[in-house]
């Protein structure tokens, strides 16, 4: 089985800053794009950031300039380094990983979500 386990969450003063990370775990064969998405009180849940296997990223506009999202493929671990905080990036904030892994002979393809991490930014 495979696994996605989330640290790094917390409480921080505006304008402070977290690095959230996420470490997949298990019969791992390859790791294929990761994310990161929040989803705040009575709001659905939002993509963040993401990051393929070659490295290209993507970002929510809210989060441009200030969120930098990154991996490291020998440690199957995704990186969301988050700076100049606002109160509206209070979340709780979920790792995504799409992973093949192996079982026997088989190989297989499945979306995994962390457990979710909480950030709550004070004004």
């Amino acid at each position: 089985q495979v696994q996605l386990v989330e640290s790094g969450g917390g409480l921080v003063q505006a304008g402070g800053s977290l690095r959230l990370s996420c470490a997949a775990s298990g019969s791992i064969f390859r790791i294929n794009a990761m994310a990161w998405y929040r989803q705040a009180p009575g709001k659905q849940r939002e993509l963040v950031a993401d990051i393929t296997s070659g490295g290209s990223t993507n970002y929510d506009d809210s989060v441009k300039g200030r969120f930098t999202i990154s991996r490291d493929n020998a440690k199957n671990t995704v990186y969301l380094q988050m700076n100049s905080l606002k109160p509206e990036d209070t979340a709780v904030y979920y790792c995504h990983a799409v992973i093949t892994y192996v079982s026997g002979s088989y190989y297989y393809t499945h979306e995994y979500w962390g457990q979710g991490t909480q950030v709550t930014v004070s004004s």
